[in-house]
Formats: structure tokens, C-alpha cells, sequence
């Protein structure tokens, strides 16, 4: 049954391992022809047999966000597309907008997608648990800049004004958990200005000295590039560990994760595993060869390479599993479950959310 998945992201790049299924046709034609030859000697045919065909590749059609997500994941891109990654069809879509992502699987039409990640848990309760998490990708991309100079901690934006995108969604909860922690009311003791879109924060925030603005990843080099009076004041992600210290079951705060329908999960295990390989693989080709892994960024439309060459080392791309994973994000999760129910879905998750491999 199809599901709905959100995600956020610039449309168009694909890319179609699908020429290597007539290798793998002819591969399994050519074992199939020797069988009576080989029979007396190999008694378990049967047993090799299974094998072959749970090795036989599958689609897999992938969709990620324009920003970190996508940035992560451009390795295996251009190794599909270049035909070194050949176990599976692998399809990409990088998409406009996070509703772009909803028919696709809806109609099951994508099977792996990254989602913001509170995002995940809102479809795995409206959906009856048809979505599951195998991975965390990005933790926290979030920055308070300014035009200015008057902020260096979170006190200090106590009586200002910040422009802001994400009401409902992670940046929101995010800030205002924050500034709670922090003794400051974001009701009453902020303004916050919501905008629809990031570039109407950069447009505000360069508009005025001392303007201040909450951006992510890589709008904030974006910003950067465009006015060098542009600083961070703050990051976000920093700000949250601090609240961490002494607390017993530490949250992180989280960006993005990598999700798959339960329906292609259950169906095709092996693949789902391979593709967290070369996933995997990609992540730590991104975060160790920077200028290069730019490039790809560049030539897949991400963001241009000049600015991912300097935004990719404060992206937190990452690819978290297993154990470390459900223990990141279900405490992120039941922070902002304890500051409104509706952010997750109404319900904390249950175990099935995690993928276990």
C-alpha cells in the first residue's frame, strides 16, 4: 500500500542504473540453461537457485532534499550514473518542494526518500505505521545570523527581533526550545517575524544593520557571499547540546533522515541494505574530500559549487543506524512531543519505526 512522504528538494536530477538489468538477465539465463548438465553433481540447486534470485536487481527510485540531504548522497550519484553501481536499478529525483514527494508514494511510486525528520513520525502515525527510519542524515543545520554584532549567546536575543522560515517544522521547535531552556518566552519576550520562504529572511536581513535572521544550511553561505557583514551569531546545534549536559537521556537536535516504505522494506531487505552501503560510503566521501564532492554538487544543481565548497563542512551530513540512531531520534522526538503532540503525529512512535536491518 502506497504511503505519503514529504520532502524538500530541487527537481530533475535522475539518475537510471536500469541498463545494468540485461547482464543480470543474461547472467541468470545462462545458469538456468546448465542446470541439467550440473544436476547429479550440485543436489542443491534448489538452495543456489533462492540465492541467484534474491541477488537479482530491483528498482529502487530515491528522492532527496535540495540542501544536506542531497549533498550526502552525490557520491553514489555519480557512481550510478557513471555504471559502478550496478547491484540495483537505482533512480534519483531531486525535487522542488516537499510536496512534491507525496504522489510519488502515494502511489509507490518512490521507495527511499529523506524527510525532515519530525516529519517521519507524522507519517508513520497518519500512515498506521507504513513508513520506516533507516537512517538519520543530517543533525542540526540551523543558525541564528546577523548584520551586526550585538549577538553572542541566547540571552542576548532577548528584546530583538528575528525573521525566521519553518513555522510548524523543525527550525520553529527548535528556536523555541531554545529560548524556553534559556529563560526567554519566545511569545513574549522575542518577535519573531515568520517568513515563507528563506530567501525572504536574506532579503530582510540584508536590508538593515543589526538585522537578525534564523537560516539553515547553505543559505547561511548564501547569505555570506552576498554581503560580508554577514556573521553567525549563533549555531543552533551547539546551543542544544549545551542543554544536554547532565540530562540522563540526552537528545540531539536532528535535520533530516533517510526513510523507506515498510511495503519495499519487507519485499526487498537485501536491497534496502545495500543501498545504506553505498550510502554510507557516500557520506564519508562527502565529509572527507570537500573541494571534490563540491563539484558534484555543483553538477547535480544542489547549490553551485562555490558556495557548497563552504557550506558542506557545517552541513552535519551524516549517516547514523542502528541503536545510535533510534536513541538520537527518539529523544529529539520527545522533546518536541512534550512541546506540542501534533509535531510528531500526535503519538510518540513505536519500535517499529526503526529500522533494525
Amino acid at each position: 500500500m502506497g504511503i505519503l512522504l514529504i520532502a524538500g528538494a530541487l527537481a530533475g536530477c535522475g539518475s537510471d542504473a536500469g541498463s545494468s538489468a540485461a547482464p543480470s538477465e543474461t547472467s541468470s539465463v545462462a545458469a538456468s540453461s546448465s542446470e541439467p548438465e550440473s544436476a547429479a553433481s550440485e543436489p542443491e540447486t534448489p538452495a543456489s537457485s533462492q540465492e541467484e534470485a534474491a541477488a537479482e536487481p530491483v528498482d529502487v527510485n530515491i528522492m532527496a532534499l535540495k540542501g544536506p540531504t542531497a549533498m550526502g548522497m552525490v557520491k553514489m550519484m555519480s557512481e550510478v550514473d557513471a555504471g559502478e553501481l550496478s547491484d540495483n536499478n537505482y533512480q534519483f529525483t531531486i525535487a522542488a518542494a516537499v510536496d512534491e514527494v507525496t504522489p510519488k508514494l502515494v502511489q509507490g511510486e518512490t521507495d527511499i526518500a529523506a524527510v525532515p525528520a519530525n516529519l517521519a513520525s507524522v507519517l508513520y502515525n497518519n500512515t498506521e505505521g507504513q513508513v520506516e527510519v533507516l537512517a538519520i542524515n543530517t543533525l542540526g543545520v540551523i543558525y541564528i545570523v546577523e548584520s551586526g554584532e550585538s549577538v553572542s549567546s541566547v540571552e542576548d536575543l532577548r528584546g530583538k527581533t528575528i525573521y525566521a522560515s519553518g513555522k510548524g517544522a523543525t527550525p520553529e521547535y527548535a528556536l523555541n526550545y531554545i529560548l524556553r531552556e534559556n529563560g526567554i518566552d519566545p511569545a513574549s519576550d522575542v518577535t519573531i517575524e515568520w517568513k515563507s520562504e528563506h530567501t525572504e529572511c536574506l532579503t530582510a536581513l540584508m536590508a538593515a544593520d543589526n538585522a537578525i535572521a534564523m537560516l539553515p544550511q547553505p543559505f547561511v553561505t548564501t547569505a555570506q557571499t552576498k554581503s560580508d557583514k554577514i556573521r553567525v551569531a549563533l549555531d543552533l546545534t551547539e546551543e542544544w547540546d549545551k542543554l544536554q549536559q547532565g540530562v540522563e537521556e540526552p537528545s540531539a537536535l536532528l535535520t533530516g533522515v533517510v526513510v523507506a516504505r515498510k511495503e519495499f522494506v519487507d519485499e526487498n531487505p537485501e536491497a534496502v541494505k545495500a543501498f545504506l552501503e553505498h550510502y554510507r560510503e557516500s557520506v564519508e566521501y562527502v565529509n572527507a574530500n570537500t573541494e571534490d564532492a563540491a563539484n558534484l554538487v555543483g553538477e547535480y544543481g544542489i547549490v553551485t559549487a562555490d558556495v557548497a565548497v563552504k557550506a558542506l563542512p557545517a552541513c552535519n551530513i551524516v549517516c547514523i543506524e542502528g541503536e545510535e540512531m533510534k536513541e538520537k531520534l527518539s529523544g529529539y522526538l520527545q522533546v518536541l512531543f512534550e512541546q506540542n503532540p501534533a509535531s510528531v503525529g500526535g503519538a510518540m512512535p513505536e519500535d517499529a519505526f526503526y529500522y533494525a536491518g
